[in-house]
């Protein structure tokens, strides 16, 4: 749970939901951003307005099942697959979603964003993001195959649903955000010249150890 203030969680929320809108990451209304706060609580950002406009005021605060404690909005439609993902990952404390193009085409077809071949890649996000099928709004089914990822991966593709991504903050939820975007467009601009080839396996479990090394993706569960 988040241990700065709770102004200065709520002003790095708003200012999370504007980055998405500037970086071209979401259009109209689409998008969503969480972060837990203590007590099984969720700060989170309403539905039915852009990501550009919102502001501390239109803040809500929901509880685990998805009740609003404070706020006078409505909360967003897809706040079942967020708090899938915070059941499924305890460690979790902030998740955002948006449309990023380039990642946001690559799930549509429904192939996989692979292969992460790039070292660093491997490092922030592990060697697999994965693609989740197609589901249709409230779909049981897509709640439990996110909070099963979430206790493997770090970010999925939803074919037709963009890109989710989470950590132990709204910095690094975000990061993880930019990365499977940045290597969504890698992918594509260099399968235009050929084949891309994976890592070897000997370099990819290096890297996967100095991933697990410096505390990054999920903890091993007792």
């Amino acid at each position: 749970m988040p241990s700065a203030p709770l102004p200065k969680v709520r002003a790095e929320l708003v200012q999370v939901s504007r980055r998405l809108h500037q970086n071209g990451w979401v259009a109209n209304h689409d998008g969503n951003v969480s972060v837990r706060l203590t007590g099984d609580r969720f700060l989170i950002t309403p539905t039915a307005v852009s990501k550009g406009s919102v502001d501390d005021g239109m803040l809500l605060v929901v509880d685990a099942a998805g009740k609003v404690l404070e706020g006078r909005r409505k909360p967003f439609g897809e706040l079942d697959l967020h708090l899938a993902i915070y059941r499924g990952r305890p460690e979790v404390d902030a998740v955002v979603h948006a449309h990023p193009p380039y990642a946001t085409a690559l799930g549509l077809t429904g192939q996989q964003l692979s292969p992460i071949a790039l070292p660093e890649m491997v490092v922030s996000l592990g060697n697999t993001v994965p693609t989740l099928p197609r589901a249709m709004p409230k779909d049981a089914a897509q709640n439990a195959a996110l909070e099963k990822a979430a206790g493997l991966y770090d970010a999925a593709l939803l074919q037709g649903n963009g890109v989710f991504s989470w950590g132990p903050s709204l910095e690094l939820a975000l990061l993880r955000h930019e990365l499977v975007e940045h290597c969504a467009k890698i992918l594509h601009l260099a399968k235009a010249f050929g084949p891309v080839p994976p890592l070897g396996t000997a370099e990819e479990q290096k890297l996967l150890e100095a991933r697990a090394k410096a505390g990054l993706g999920p903890k091993p569960r007792k």
